[in-house]
């Protein structure tokens, strides 16, 4: 049974995409009015899908009169807290993201995973780990279909939750069961005017409601979150997960070649050769998506054979092929740097690296001492690639300029030699060139096999 939730007669719904349409279809399924607004060109997809349920949508702009009827306003992820509609807005109206409406509508066991690197992994990672376990559980949020959309469809006994920064800035009561924080990188800066802290305390709600009860898995290697964590009141349970140090109490890390996770005195432990997913990155992965399913009371048969069998997700570090002994890597899902650095930890080089996109005020510094160290070459992918060619032509004697993936991929083949490796690791959002990170990746592959 879903929980309780306030009645109300008249919901906007402000963004016409997965998660605003997903929200809108939630929203009639229970008996309430409700009416779409984007201020761009709402894509026929949805726009198809509204006129099937007979919602009423506007689009191209905000009307007046649509925004001061709603006594409740649902905000799609990614509307900034600046954007004009907001001045519309009748004082007394409750303003709440997707991610908190789908929430009145079950009651789900939520395992909620945030951060600015690797929480697509370890959201999907989990929900394998789940699945294969035997549980009803569904995968959702800024991964797959929306919240709101699969509680359209049906409920689960389990979510596992990918979010992002935005979709957590206008919860007030959502609460999860299980919190994973896997690292407060910069991202997305742009959005919160330049201020980090604004935008590691967003990361930080994942854990604002939840009790005594629940639990927050988190990286203990990250410097951010420990100093959040000494600021913040968190009711939670704290889960620490390392890479660097065994820990003596309940937790997760690697030791001597071997995972190890400790929870309710009870101890787990695999080799990481064993693990499906490799390479430094993917250890915190695993350790938090391992953590979450002890707390479940998986069984540890079952949750090894689940991280030994697990398949990468699309987009990210994804090999795609060998030609003419150069190995080419998609990692088109790095749209930050922190992303781009684990990708170029990974491996040994010489690297030819595609670089480049909309730049979200990225800072390159901690790109430097790796890039000086295995990249023989930048090909930029790009509109604008001044600050690539800013940040690294003193140390990089080779960056060409390209608007497509055809010639990205052309011009990356054309300076990589035998034994070499073309890594797509962009750094950057997808916006100026492609429709989304997906297109960019498909692209690119579709690139790489017609040479």
């Amino acid at each position: 049974m879903p929980q309780h939730y306030p009645t109300y007669h008249q919901i906007l719904v402000l963004g016409a995409g997965e998660s605003g349409t997903g929200a809108a279809l939630l929203a009639q399924k229970h008996g309430m009015n409700v009416l779409v607004s984007d201020t761009g060109h709402i894509k026929p997809t949805y726009k198809k899908l509204l006129a099937t349920y007979q919602i009423p949508y506007e689009e191209s702009g905000h009307t007046i009169t649509a925004v001061q009827q709603a006594d409740l306003i649902v905000v799609s992820p990614g509307i900034p807290a600046h954007a004009k509609v907001f001045s519309m807005v009748r004082p007394e109206t409750p303003i709440i993201s997707e991610i908190e409406f789908a929430s009145w509508f079950t009651n789900a066991h939520i395992t909620a995973v945030t951060g600015s690197n690797g929480k697509t992994t370890t959201a999907l990672l989990t929900g394998h780990i789940m699945r294969q376990a035997g549980l009803d559980v569904c995968v959702a949020g800024n991964v797959g279909n929306s919240f709101a959309a699969e509680l359209t469809n049906t409920d689960h006994e389990y979510f596992v939750l990918e979010l992002s920064s935005f979709q957590l800035d206008r919860i007030q009561t959502f609460k999860p069961h299980i919190a994973i924080l896997t690292n407060i990188t910069p991202d997305h800066l742009d959005y919160y005017n330049n201020d980090f802290q604004a935008y590691a305390d967003s990361k930080m709600r994942i854990t604002l409601n939840q009790g005594k009860q629940d639990a927050l898995i988190y990286c203990a290697d990250d410097a951010v979150i420990d100093n959040q964590l000494n600021k913040a009141t968190v009711a939670a349970k704290t889960y620490p997960f390392t890479i660097n140090n065994s820990l003596p109490g309940e937790g997760a890390y690697i030791h001597q070649n071997e995972l190890h996770i400790n929870i309710s005195n009870t101890h787990f432990s695999m080799t990481i050769e064993e693990l499906a997913l490799q390479g430094k990155h993917n250890l915190y992965n695993s350790l938090a998506a391992g953590m979450a399913a002890r707390l479940i009371d998986i069984r540890k048969e079952s949750l090894k054979a689940s991280l030994s069998n697990y398949q990468n997700v699309e987009h990210r570090l994804e090999y795609v092929a060998n030609v003419h002994g150069v190995a080419y890597y998609n990692d088109s899902k790095a749209t930050n740097v922190n992303a781009t650095w684990y990708a170029l930890e990974s491996f040994d080089g010489p690297i030819v690296w595609i670089a480049g996109g909309q730049d979200k005020g990225n800072d390159y510094t901690m790109l430097l001492p790796l890039v000086r160290q295995k990249v023989k070459a930048i090909v930029c992918l790009g509109k604008d690639n001044r600050p690539i060619h800013e940040a690294f032509s003193n140390i990089v004697p080779t960056i060409v300029d390209t608007i497509s993936a055809d010639q990205a991929v052309l011009a990356a083949s054309l300076l990589a030699k035998k034994n070499d490796i073309v890594l797509l690791s962009p750094a950057c959002a997808s916006f100026d060139l492609f429709e989304n990170f997906e297109e960019r990746g498909n692209l690119f592959k579709a690139a790489v096999r017609s040479l």
